[in-house]
């Protein structure tokens, strides 16, 4: 039943817009032993199906020790492994090349380009910052640290030509940093920083609403902040979430809220970015969660969970946090991202009056000639949409 209901609401939220979600992509970190520097579980990609349910296994990235990022750009999808950037056919995902970059933290696809943050535990960089041509991942620019960012770099967004890169220094324990480096697409120049003050260092993860850049600032593991930074005049505001002992595990931006959860915490809590109170809100979710992603198409929660060694798993909530759905992966899922596509409508789409090869999303078989309903159709593979 829960199923249906699944389908149903996928479906009907869907059917009104060219735009669905075709699958969605899971990049599981694995297990490393620490003492031991073995690799236990792999670093896998994964992808699950929002229409029929079902995971599946994509590829194991051999070697890798973890994994931390991955974006999707037209046909192709960018994976950062502990060690390299890996370019990938998104429709077949068989490896098309890769590139070794030591430390490769966060990728971000600007043009012609793609950004990569830097980091490494003791491990010092005369480069923190590399950008590298999509075409063919050769490095195009290497910002040394006169020039560029002198620590520790991680989560970017872009605006209007400009890249936003967060500089926490998040490997040097007690010397953490609270910048936003601004990189000029148009000069091809890092331009200058924004210091978000003393109650903002560590900034972990940066979302963009369209007008205004946010950052959960994880200090030094005994507290967490929000900062609201203003783009036009790069002036800020850092609140302080009082419930927070610790620093923050995961967060994401959520139609105009902000979502997250307190480390070694199991509740999800919500943050007004309108109110900039320093109390969040419960939304009675209560599942230790590793990563948070936001479906805007279809207004979905994707929420992982992991205990690190021994499962994965990826929890669906509606609009009202009800889990629609849920499925197993590998361990410690950490990167969710949406491959969302295009269906055709169908008065574009050229069809016979009845074709016994065209199958709803059920899978059913169904003639052109009856009146269809609302809803997303398959033929020879392609998608296409009846209003």
């Amino acid at each position: 039943m829960k199923k249906f209901l699944f389908m149903a609401l996928f479906l009907g939220q869907i059917s009104f817009a060219q735009e669905y979600v075709h699958q969605v992509l899971v990049l599981n970190e694995g297990k490393l032993n620490y003492i031991t520097n073995e690799i236990e579980v792999p670093v896998t990609l994964g992808s699950y199906n929002p229409s029929t349910q079902i995971y599946t296994s994509l590829d194991t990235i051999e070697d890798a020790r973890f994994a931390s990022d991955m974006k999707i750009d037209g046909d192709f999808l960018y994976v950062a492994a502990d060690n390299r950037l890996i370019k990938y056919d998104l429709n077949t995902f068989s490896v098309l090349m890769s590139q070794e970059v030591e430390g490769i933290r966060n990728l971000f696809i600007e043009g012609e380009y793609i950004f990569t943050t830097r980091g490494e535990y003791m491990v010092d960089f005369d480069s923190y910052l590399h950008i590298y041509k999509k075409s063919d991942l050769s490095l195009e620019m290497a910002m040394d640290t006169i020039d560029g960012p002198k620590w520790t770099t991680q989560n970017m967004v872009g605006h209007n030509g400009k890249v936003y890169i967060g500089i926490n220094n998040g490997f040097q324990w007690g010397n953490e940093k609270s910048l936003i480096g601004v990189f000029d697409m148009y000069t091809m120049t890092y331009e200058t920083e924004i210091d978000l003050g003393p109650d903002a260092t560590n900034p972990d993860n940066m979302m963009f609403d369209g007008e205004y850049l946010y950052t959960v600032n994880n200090k030094n593991w005994s507290g967490s902040s929000i900062s609201k930074v203003n783009l036009n005049d790069y002036t800020s505001t850092t609140v302080n979430i009082s419930s927070a002992s610790t620093g923050c595990g995961t967060s994401c931006y959520r139609d105009g809220r902000l979502n997250y959860q307190i480390s070694q915490d199991t509740v999800l809590m919500e943050w007004n970015v309108d109110m900039e109170s320093s109390e969040g809100v419960s939304l009675g979710v209560h599942h230790p969660l590793y990563e948070l992603a936001y479906d805007e198409i279809n207004d979905l929660l994707y929420a992982s969970s992991t205990d690190y060694f021994s499962f994965g798993k990826v929890f669906v909530l509606d609009a009202n946090n009800q889990e629609v759905a849920q499925f197993d992966c590998s361990i410690s899922p950490g990167t969710i991202v949406f491959d969302v596509r295009s269906a055709t409508p169908i008065s574009d789409y050229q069809l016979p009056a009845m074709d016994q090869s065209t199958y709803n999303m059920f899978g059913n078989r169904v003639k052109l000639n009856e009146s269809l309903p609302q809803g997303i159709y398959i033929r020879d593979g392609k998608k296409f949409f009846v209003k």
